[in-house]
């Protein structure tokens, strides 16, 4: 391939990536507590870009809920421990609460909710509820990676002998592996983050924890959602 092919196959991965809702989303997330770990929650330039993406990153999240809605009443794959089932769907229904209270935040943030006290009572109230399902997420990562662990091990007694980094089966459990404990190591720093939000341990998370925290998180949520690349052809 010519540099010019190169240019724009690499071009085209990054139109497909920003056409993503959620990818912007995730952009503004690290713009958002960027800006908090730079303002330590003092006025100023940085506090208000805090505030604004904050407030603009609502409106990509607009009827969002829908898509847990739809992960609560879908059907779990077959073999799923019940434990973990019920994790994973009160996750769901946790982050669509939030996701559906959030909306009713931005309404009263616009102006066109007019109770701002019952805005400000449901918006701690969904800070909350995104807490339960970084929780739920957490404890649903650690079962997921235990059973992985426990599959890869059956498997390479089975290829002893062999080099199991060939065997195809064993690598897409090893990245599956590495993509839970990703996303583990993400919904643990999303506690913490909404643990600064809701003020329960300010003198331990300080605004500058939580945006250092929700900033790293965001990042790893933009490198999650990077699209393949395309395997090159060989002859």
């Amino acid at each position: 391939m010519s540099t010019l092919d190169v240019s724009r196959a690499e071009l085209a991965l990054v139109v497909l990536y920003l056409n993503k809702a959620e990818a912007r989303d995730k952009i503004c997330r690290a713009i958002q507590y960027g800006s908090k770990f730079l303002s330590d929650g003092q006025p100023g330039t940085a506090q208000n870009v805090d505030k604004s993406t904050s407030l603009a990153r609502k409106v990509f999240r607009l009827f969002k809920f829908v898509n847990d809605l739809h992960g609560l009443i879908s059907p779990v794959p077959q073999g799923t421990p019940l434990p973990l089932v019920l994790l994973g769907k009160s996750k769901n229904a946790l982050l669509s609460t939030f996701l559906f209270l959030d909306q009713i935040v931005w309404l009263g943030r616009t102006g066109i909710y007019k109770n701002k006290e019952r805005a400000e009572l449901l918006g701690r109230i969904s800070l909350f509820c995104w807490l339960g399902s970084s929780v739920c997420t957490t404890l649903v990562e650690v079962g997921e990676i235990g059973r992985l662990s426990a599959s890869m091990k059956k498997l390479e007694k089975e290829l002893k002998g062999t080099d199991k980094h060939q065997n195809e089966h064993y690598r897409t459990k090893l990245q599956k592996s590495n993509e839970r404990s990703l996303a583990l190591v993400k919904a643990g720093m999303d506690i913490v983050v909404a643990v600064g939000l809701l003020q329960l341990a300010p003198k331990k998370v300080t605004p500058r924890v939580t945006g250092a925290f929700g900033f790293v998180s965001s990042l790893i949520s933009c490198y999650q959602l990077l699209p393949s690349r395309p395997k090159s052809k060989t002859a």
